[in-house]
């Protein structure tokens, strides 16, 4: 079974283009989602984000997100170290999901696959672009974030022009009805080189 990386920047569509592949019947990893109810459930995870952080990291059980956020986003370091110490639990986690699935291939969903390295496990990489007025307008809609602070975000990323060096795939995701047809081409594609 093949491993297929997809990912993109922040408002790219990765997580719409994700769904198009899981409608065509492909199992489908999303790890921000999984990552999320790992900080949560994981008491190692638990126990070393509050070493790191304070005891205001966690409220209760669950990970305080407007807090860690405001810590991580303006300080690189910070940010490393708590991706440190969570990406290695997604990492194993993902092995053990993808053991369990029978197909030709599965894929893995996440935001910063070339940032943290983990593309280099992955059999095939998909980046999903558009661009950054776009990507930009998308995130004021769906999120409850400012424009400096989706900026912030984008800075913490890789830009596309460094990703697109590294990826196997692009899809340029700006017309919905386009970008379905190109991942049936994708799709295609993969299922062949699997065969």
């Amino acid at each position: 079974m093949k491993i297929v990386g997809l990912t993109g920047g922040i408002g790219s569509g990765k997580t719409t283009v994700a769904k198009m592949f899981s409608k065509l019947g492909v199992p489908v990893y999303i790890a921000d989602v999984e990552a999320k109810k790992l900080t949560n459930s994981s008491k190692v995870i638990h126990r070393k984000l509050i070493k790191l952080l304070g005891e205001e990291a966690y409220s209760g059980e669950s990970l305080n997100r407007a807090f860690v956020a405001e810590k991580i986003f303006n300080d690189r370091g910070l940010l490393d170290s708590v991706n440190k110490i969570i990406h290695p639990k997604v990492a194993a986690h993902f092995k053990k999901w993808a053991s369990k699935q029978h197909t030709s291939y599965v894929i893995k969903e996440a935001a910063i696959l070339f940032e943290n390295g983990s593309y280099k496990e992955c059999d095939t990489v998909i980046l999903v672009t558009a661009p950054k007025p776009i990507r930009i307008e998308r995130i004021l809609a769906r999120d409850k974030i400012s424009k400096a602070e989706i900026e912030q975000r984008m800075d913490n990323q890789w830009s596309d022009e460094d990703k697109i060096q590294l990826a196997d795939i692009v899809i340029n995701n700006i017309d919905l009805e386009a970008t379905k047809k190109r991942v049936e081409e994708v799709h295609k594609t993969l299922l062949f080189k699997a065969s």
